[in-house]
């Protein structure tokens, strides 16, 4: 007999936030968003966290390299799209990791007796104007000098030309060396009105390099993502079916993280691909999997290796997956029901997995919702395609400014190997919609703005963490009449173009 849950199923839209008691240190400067993206023991720390509790969706509309800076900036992670070639996802995870500065490992390296040609080549690939010479072309070879799109005009040169006789030699360089803090280089490059200035260690070789730029957006950006070497952390989407050539080739690219993109993760496609994953490239490899919408599916990814889980199925924007195959679960209770798994999977083996909440957001507010209802982070599609920052066009549609936005598992996407149910592709059926959202500028306000909401509502809470106001929240399912209540009602809101004479 079918199992038949006892409850409807509900999504955040039906549920508020009860205000709790906020002492004198529950202003929001004091919150601290930081929050684990993947599993780790009891009494130790994850090893890997964010400083926001947002990521951008494994979708082709929203997820480019672009996104992923910019969202590394404000302290988030992108997950780059897996729906197109290998080497297409290797370079934008390139481009992000090398694009950080502070201390920067270049990849942007030639040697002396290679031609302009190779030069411009280069810079093509990495979209750096800066090119360091070094004896062997390595990232940390000796130092000889240093070539920018400044020094050679490729249209008036011979191409073949070589490089040492273009580029700026060591003797002529300002370098710092190894050792240098990040404010001692910035002071040389503003002392020298330098844009980029080369660390070296003791023998000469080439170190690392400090773009003025950089300096710059890390004084801006003070929740920016970092790895160890100073890069900024990118994740990356894969499926159940090229994952053991894709995987290691982000892996050399420098992904910081994978994420199994599926519409539903509860499958034996997933399980072999955590086994194959793990086994062969090691646990350091951490991999995010799902979509799961019970404490079932997230048992089954958590007992065969998930790093952290994401839940959701159908309640994305532009998904129609319920209307298609009537599959799903209300947002708010699949959150919940997940992440009370979780918490009694920690109690259980002393492992604690995280929880995306992936789908369902409307408004800000159904953010900080998801982090009480216990979800980790969120992952955000339409929110973050809005911005000037995702990889789609900006165009004008009925007199307002829009930008495109198309899901998956839509026929623009050609995503049909994100469905792990194999098949015929001529029996294949649109999940998602090609669509339009309203533009709404840059990243970086509009987070700004989402967050300062986020911070204020847990400061109404009286919570300062991520963590207790998962423990302390207090939330009411509301009717369809308190909702209406909630939003202006009774009065003819005034049209603030028109002024009073």
């Amino acid at each position: 007999m079918a199992y038949y849950f006892e409850e409807p199923s509900h999504t955040f839209g039906e549920y508020l936030l009860v205000p709790g008691y906020s002492s004198a240190d529950c202003i929001p400067a004091n919150v601290n968003l930081k929050t684990p993206v993947v599993k780790f023991r009891r009494g130790e720390e994850s090893p890997l966290s964010m400083n926001i509790p947002m990521v951008s969706a494994v979708m082709q509309s929203v997820s480019n390299d672009t996104m992923a800076i910019a969202l590394a900036k404000e302290g988030g992670i992108s997950f780059i799209y897996g729906s197109q070639t290998i080497e297409r996802q290797a370079d934008m995870i390139r481009r992000v990791k090398s694009y950080k500065a502070g201390f920067v490992t270049s990849d942007s390296n030639i040697k002396p007796d290679q031609s302009l040609q190779d030069v411009v080549d280069l810079k093509a690939r990495t979209g750096h104007s800066t090119v360091a010479v070094t004896a062997d072309g390595s990232p940390n070879g000796k130092l000889l000098g240093i070539i920018t799109s400044r020094d050679f005009r490729i249209n008036k040169v011979d191409p073949a030309a070589k490089v040492r006789d273009y580029m700026t030699r060591f003797d002529d360089l300002i370098v710092g060396q190894d050792g240098i803090t990040l404010s001692e280089a910035n002071e040389l490059i503003w002392a020298h009105k330098l844009n980029s200035l080369p660390i070296i260690g003791k023998s000469g070789n080439l170190v690392s390099m400090v773009f003025r730029k950089d300096y710059a957006s890390h004084e801006e950006h003070p929740l920016e993502l970092l790895d160890s070497r100073q890069r900024y952390v990118v994740g990356a989407g894969i499926n159940t079916r090229d994952y053991m050539e894709r995987v290691p080739a982000l892996i050399e690219a420098g992904a910081d993280v994978f994420c199994l993109d599926s519409s539903e993760g509860f499958s034996e496609w997933q399980k072999r691909a955590l086994h194959d994953i793990h086994k062969n490239f090691g646990d350091k490899v951490k991999v995010g999997a799902g979509n799961v919408v019970d404490k079932e599916g997230f048992l089954f990814l958590a007992e065969n290796g998930a790093d952290f889980v994401k839940v959701g199925i159908g309640g994305g924007s532009i998904c129609i997956t319920r209307e298609q195959k009537g599959i799903g679960r209300g947002q708010a209770t699949a959150t919940i029901e997940v992440a009370k798994a979780r918490d009694e999977y920690y109690e259980k083996t002393g492992v604690y997995i995280p929880v995306c909440s992936d789908g369902g957001i409307v408004h800000d507010y159904h953010v900080t919702l998801a982090l009480a209802m216990g979800a980790d982070f969120v992952m955000l599609g339409r929110y973050f395609a809005r911005f000037d920052e995702s990889p789609t066009n900006k165009l004008i549609v009925n007199g307002s400014y829009v930008k495109e936005y198309w899901g998956e598992g839509s026929n623009r996407a050609r995503n049909w190997q994100r469905y792990d149910l194999g098949g015929a592709k001529k029996m294949a059926f649109e999940e998602g919609v090609d669509s339009y959202v309203p533009y709404a500028g840059s990243l970086h306000d509009n987070v700004g703005m989402t967050l300062s909401k986020i911070r204020h509502t847990m400061c109404n809470c009286g919570v300062l963490s991520i963590a207790e106001l998962q423990k302390n929240a207090k939330i009411t399912l509301v009717s369809q009449a308190s909702i209406a209540e909630g939003s202006s009602h009774d009065v003819v809101v005034r049209n603030t173009s028109i002024r009073a004479e």
